[in-house]
């Protein structure tokens, strides 16, 4: 059973802290609360309610955000509060009951063009995951009800899933053109449904979630570190608003080469190749000098 942990992320409004889950307590549903009596059918909010600063509960997707009265600051108390929503989780507290009515958020979809012809991307206005996926088969796509399904349409080739879009990669049978209302509708009203869009325990089944990944990184030499940290805050932000995602592999310190994985649109780009070399492998070799020969993807 998948651990649930809670980190706590402050807001523009110093009165409202966001306590952020790593997986999601709601089905896409939005709820808020304003006093006890409202929060009848939120077991969780209920005792939220039960500190005597808690002004407003608001739960949603993968977090809880609590309003608080003046009467304290959140830098004396936020902690405590994780803690027990964290426990509380943990002990199998209920979060919604089945008849809560919820705050209805709208939920719009929009495709989106990137470098690879062969991949759309799907963007909406909702949090769907809190890791990245990507399913290359039916196969694969057994921790993912919603990959599975997009399998079921014979011009999708591969899934890739990442915090708040889809990047479907096509077969040459069809065109875009002719494919993408049906494909966005589709994604649109299986979120709107509250479907689930990956099983609970398929970040921990795939070694995703975030102390699984904090727990590798601790294990790589110096070098391999530096190269994470810099495709990180460089390289990624920008390959994720293509669509796509650049993974760290591996760092040979006799050979001196990087190996990572291209996922999602920059897996099979025509740009790919260019990118790799005149910007991340440059990029890799002016911050690190002496340490970087080559970077190659493994799947490029």
């Amino acid at each position: 059973m998948n651990t649930f942990k809670v980190s706590v992320q402050e807001t523009s409004n110093n009165t409202i802290i966001k306590f952020e889950l790593n997986q999601f307590i709601t089905k896409h549903q939005s709820f808020e609360f304003n006093n006890i009596d409202e929060a009848k059918a939120s077991p969780l909010a209920q005792q939220l309610f039960y500190l005597p600063f808690v002004k407003k509960v608001y739960i949603s997707g993968n977090f809880v955000a609590v309003e608080r009265y003046n009467i304290v600051e959140w830098h004396d108390v936020q902690d405590e509060v994780a803690k027990q929503i964290e426990e509380y989780l943990n002990d199998g507290g209920v979060v919604i009951e089945d008849s809560a009515v919820t705050k209805k958020v709208p939920v719009t979809v929009y495709a989106e063009s990137t470098p690879n012809p062969a991949v759309m991307k799907f963007v909406t206005n909702k949090k769907i995951v809190t890791a990245l996926f990507e399913f290359t088969s039916i196969d694969e796509a057994k921790l993912s009800p919603l990959a599975t399904e997009l399998f079921h349409f014979p011009f999708v080739k591969s899934v890739f899933i990442d915090e708040n879009y889809v990047s479907i990669t096509k077969y040459d049978i069809a065109e875009w053109q002719d494919i993408t209302i049906q494909v966005r509708e589709f994604i649109k009203n299986y979120i709107e449904n509250g479907k689930e869009v990956v099983l609970p325990n398929a970040a921990e089944t795939l070694k995703k979630t975030t102390t699984q990944i904090d727990d590798h990184f601790e294990t790589l030499d110096d070098t391999s570190k530096e190269i994470i940290n810099i495709l990180e805050e460089y390289v990624k932000p920008a390959v994720a608003s293509d669509g796509g995602n650049i993974q760290f592999i591996s760092y040979d310190q006799n050979t001196k080469n990087v190996s990572v994985m291209l996922q999602g649109a920059c897996s099979g780009c025509p740009s790919s190749t260019y990118t790799l070399k005149s910007g991340i492998e440059n990029m890799l070799k002016e911050m690190l000098p002496g340490k970087i020969e080559m970077v190659e993807a493994i799947n490029g």
